[in-house]
């Protein structure tokens, strides 16, 4: 597996930029067609935070983690990941009809634990600027709003930021 390992407000020094792929380097031996990983070390004030970013069949594994020390956050990202491509494998295993962890000693079954849609909401959108869209969002109360952007002519997300700022999704079609 290649990692890239970039830095943002930090020097990445030869042994960080070592710890960092051989933890990494650790997930393969969970899923095997992993290619290229992207980790991202971040200093913001007294926080040091990792962010990982793997792409696997046409989906990205995520992690991010943050603590007072940078190796700490690397093991607990590790952690993360490898829960994660936990949980994708039994999807996969579960779609193609097989439950490799469907009994358990004692011959009990383990509930299905996958979560559930167990709502639909459907609402008419209306093309709408930006702005006018995170007013919308604030003035329900809501963390995210889709919206059709009236720029793109395409459907958007505006979300808040744990920072207190907003993020916008866009479709990308491949």
């Amino acid at each position: 597996m290649k990692v890239q390992v970039r830095g943002k407000n930090i020097d990445v020094t030869p042994a960080l930029r070592d710890y960092v792929e051989k933890r990494l380097g650790k997930l393969e031996k969970f899923l095997d067609n992993i290619g290229e990983a992207q980790a991202t070390l971040v200093v913001e004030g007294d926080a040091q935070k990792i962010e990982v970013t793997i792409p696997v069949n046409g989906m990205l594994l995520r992690g991010e983690e943050a603590t007072g020390d940078m190796y700490s956050a690397i093991d607990l990202v590790v952690e993360k990941m490898e829960r994660q491509i936990s949980r994708y494998k039994g999807k996969i295993n579960r779609r193609n009809g097989r439950n490799p962890a469907g009994d358990v000693a004692g011959g009990e079954k383990i509930e299905d634990e996958t979560p559930k849609v167990l709502r639909t909401k459907r609402f008419a959108i209306k093309p709408m600027p930006l702005d006018e869209a995170i007013m919308q969002m604030n003035l329900l109360g809501h963390d995210f709003f889709v919206f059709s952007n009236a720029d793109t002519e395409q459907v958007n997300v505006i979300y808040k930021r744990k920072d207190g700022n907003y993020g916008l999704i866009e479709p990308e079609f491949e």
